[in-house]
């Protein structure tokens, strides 16, 4: 039975975190993902959970930390934001090469510099090859169930991969939604005890952790590290399908919005996705055939089934709520772009980098880049794909 709450996206994930009751948990505080550790070290202080909670000097101690403790066969959990992911960028990359199911929640704040505490993906868009599933909640509600879903994922036998679960800060984190949470008997269930394969404190297998590893193998580890990743695409979708039987929400790799007759859609990450759907609406009211796609699973990257979804529009407009520096473009376009790409007849696509810096992004905003994308879906001329929302030139 689903138990009816208002809530933040932060408090929300650290209930998800209690009702699972890790077995370590190093954090260091860092805006907006702070609340997190602080609930979740309340619980620890009141007795609710049996988490061996860390204190640590950095966020790279964070992560640290949290290799050392999984490593150990420990189910392990931390959070934080912008700069102190970046601190982690070192320690990402080890977790995810030694096959370790961390479970992070990422609450999304811009990247410094200029120094900036608010939402934007610079962070998390930044590790996006760092070898770690990507999920990404647009609400409250999605924040909680990726986290639940995010740890049965990463710690499932054909993927073994750390999982950073996002959401945009202040925008969902600290804003209070109503929300319905779970049975804490229902989650632990459906989560299982974590029964690790190979861990260090296992004194009848031998296992070494962060050694030298020279060209005769360092390509086959690869490859088993991107089979893992490959895996997770089925094992994400399947996840999804068993806890709709105890929640009643249904997830996918993405969501399909007003899609079907659509003949201009948006492509969008995050929060963002709910103003695009209010614009979606409004126009639908007025006669124009528009849509969305909102990105659920970034990495793996669902590449053939986005183009099936895609194939059939006339034109498509990617939100960057990231600058990918390329001088082309985002991180999100290039992918959306790649996968069209074996397509006979590609639908028109184009860019805007979007709410950098947490700069607002309304329903008018929205509704502008629909018209000028219906606008342009008939131009015989090469457009412009490579554009900025909102900005003063």
């Amino acid at each position: 039975m689903n138990i009816k709450e208002r809530m933040s996206g932060n408090e929300a994930i650290s209930i998800a975190m209690r009702q699972i009751n890790p077995d370590v948990m190093p954090a260091f505080p860092i805006t907006p993902s702070t609340e997190i550790p602080q609930y979740f070290s309340t619980f620890v202080a009141n007795g609710l959970v049996d988490t061996e909670f860390i204190t640590v000097e950095s966020e790279h101690s964070a992560m640290s930390a949290a290799i050392g403790a999984e490593a150990a066969g420990a189910r392990t959990f931390t959070a934080t934001s912008s700069c102190g992911l970046a601190l982690m960028w070192e320690m990402l990359y080890v977790a995810a090469s030694s096959r370790l199911p961390i479970t992070l929640a990422c609450v999304n704040r811009a990247l410094s510099g200029p120094i900036n505490i608010n939402a934007d993906h610079s962070d998390s868009m930044g590790a996006r090859d760092s070898g770690w599933i990507q999920i990404y909640s647009e609400t409250n509600q999605e924040a909680y169930d990726n986290f639940i879903q995010g740890v049965k994922v990463g710690e499932h036998e054909d993927v073994r991969l750390p999982v950073m679960v996002c959401q945009d800060g202040f925008i969902t984190s600290h804003a209070v939604e109503n929300i319905e949470l779970l049975e804490d008997k229902d989650v632990k269930d459906f989560v299982g005890e974590y029964s690790p394969e190979d861990y260090l404190l296992n004194a009848g297998c031998s296992i070494a952790h962060g050694p030298y590893d020279g060209e005769k193998y360092y390509m086959e580890h690869k490859r088993l590290q991107s089979e893992g990743m490959k895996n997770a695409k089925k094992v994400i979708l399947e996840i999804a399908k068993e806890f709709e039987k105890i929640s009643g929400r249904k997830y996918g790799l993405f969501e399909e919005y007003m899609l079907e007759d659509a003949e201009a859609a948006l492509v969008i990450i995050n929060s963002t996705a709910g103003t695009a759907k209010d614009a979606v609406d409004k126009m639908r009211t007025e006669g124009k055939k528009v849509g969305l796609l909102k990105i659920r699973v970034f990495r793996p990257f669902p590449m053939d089934e986005i183009k099936e979804a895609l194939k059939k529009l006339k034109i498509i407009a990617v939100m960057d709520k990231a600058e990918g520096f390329s001088a082309c473009g985002g991180p999100l376009f290039a992918e959306i772009r790649s996968a069209l790409y074996d397509l006979q007849e590609k639908p028109k696509i184009v860019n805007y980098i979007y709410g950098l810096g947490g700069r607002d992004v309304t329903v008018n905003h929205i509704e502008s880049v629909y018209n000028d994308i219906l606008s342009d879906k008939d131009k015989d001329e090469t457009l412009d794909t490579y554009r900025y929302l909102g900005i003063r030139e």
